[in-house]
């Protein structure tokens, strides 16, 4: 992985650029391998990354080619491209990432980093002829370096919140809009409009008659005491908890209805099963902390904070220890709001790598959020607020949380977990 690493750390100086311009030069220098894969583009504020899950989980059982393509990385970059599931080769996107370097016009601004990963994306799928590409936007839509394709199989919007704010604008209508920009004329939106905000109700709404887009609605999911879902006659197992997860899922099988009925061989068997095997890691995920299962989410805006509570408070916990850190452009006082409670104990840590909010100034503002917490310090990494959990102690009564970035997910799987890919 090294050899990866080293050769995309050259791009990480030209920052976030929103714009599509370079991306179709360079794709264009590529010979578009863009348009030999097609694809299902998804985005939205959160379950994005559940949804492409799920489709290209259900695909693969069904007997597809599929490519997946998501970001950011837990642990290493070979998990942002895979194929069936399996990550590629570090040897392969070494391969194609120099196929994409040496198409770069060095007369011209440098791509982005992630406009780059993007093209390696787009060249491995062509190359290895990917039935279907299920592709999650990396920022906004509209003028993300996904948004490249003039017609997918379908476009799914999952959710919006006010997110990335500094980017994609300060309202819920002008963030949106930046979603909606992955729609297309004539082609299919997967969008369960009546579960967005008002202005968002509006503003996509507006898009999809305009665009003369076919609105596929999912439909509502229903508990059963079985401990089943059931959408529509499909009757599943839950693989990942949390009620939202019900919503992500009827989006992903609204969609394989509508593939279903445009000639694409999908059994009701091939669903149940595909939605069953899927895997998501880092979101409510249990691992082993010195011999103690700890609940990790990355819950890194208000609404993946408020999904992690409502679950968390199913488990009947009475004491809940939060170790956390959070970068420094999020909402950090809406994310507390969402997240403590009374009684619950707070350990805030730095996000390595990246822009962080200071763990002090967290504290302070923690302590203001939710004056009724019985600790509230911070600690020089994560393994150090880990500790001073002491999650050994009346485990059975006690749940310890990690979350508040992907980043910092990453970082303790990173540390913990056997290195999957060598060089």
């Amino acid at each position: 992985m090294l050899k990866v690493e080293q050769f995309l750390q050259q791009f990480e100086l030209f920052g976030v650029n929103l714009g599509l311009e370079a991306s179709l030069t360079l794709l264009a220098a590529l010979d578009h391998p863009e348009h030999h894969v097609p694809i299902i583009h998804v985005a939205g504020s959160n379950g994005k990354g559940s949804v492409c899950a799920y489709l290209s989980s259900v695909l693969a059982e069904a007997g597809y080619k599929v490519g997946r393509y998501t970001s950011p990385h837990l642990i290493h970059w070979c998990e942002r491209i895979c194929i069936n599931g399996q990550p590629i080769s570090p040897d392969d996107l070494y391969r194609v990432l120099l196929k994409v370097q040496a198409a770069i016009d060095p007369k011209q601004p440098s791509p982005t980093q992630f406009e780059v990963i993007t093209a390696a994306m787009w060249l491995y799928f062509a190359e290895q002829a990917v039935d279907m590409a299920i592709v999650e936007v990396g920022l906004g839509g509209r003028l993300d370096a996904t948004n490249v394709v003039d017609r997918p199989i379908a476009s799914i919007i999952t959710s919006i919140s006010r997110e990335h704010w500094q980017r994609l604008g300060d309202t819920i209508a002008q963030i949106a809009a930046e979603k909606a920009g992955i729609l297309k004329p004539n082609c299919p939106a997967v969008v369960a409009l009546s579960t967005l905000p008002s202005d968002a109700q509006t503003v996509i709404g507006q898009r999809i008659k305009a665009l003369s887009c076919l609105l596929i609605t999912p439909r509502s999911s229903q508990p059963l005491a079985t401990g089943q879902v059931e959408y529509d006659g499909i009757q599943y197992y839950p693989p990942l908890p949390a009620a939202v997860q019900r919503q992500n899922v009827g989006l992903a099988i609204a969609t394989l209805f509508h593939l279903k009925a445009t000639g694409w061989n999908i059994s009701d068997h091939n669903i149940i099963n595909g939605i069953e095997k899927t895997k998501w890691a880092g979101r409510l995920q249990w691992c082993d902390w010195k011999k103690h299962k700890i609940l990790i989410d990355g819950a890194h805006n208000v609404e993946s904070a408020k999904a992690l509570r409502d679950y968390i408070d199913t488990l009947n916990k009475p004491s809940i220890h939060w170790v956390m850190g959070m970068l420094s452009t999020k909402d950090h006082s809406d994310i507390f709001k969402a997240l403590l409670q009374p009684g619950d104990s707070l350990y805030l840590v730095p996000v390595p790598g990246h822009s962080s909010a200071e763990p002090k100034q967290l504290v302070t503002l923690a302590t203001q959020t939710c004056p009724g917490l019985v600790d509230c310090q911070n600690y020089q990494d994560v393994f150090a607020g880990l500790d001073a959990t002491r999650c050994e102690e009346n485990n059975d009564k006690k749940l310890v949380v990690l979350c508040g970035s992907l980043y910092l997910i990453g970082d303790f799987l990173a540390k913990t977990q056997t290195p999957q890919g060598s060089e």
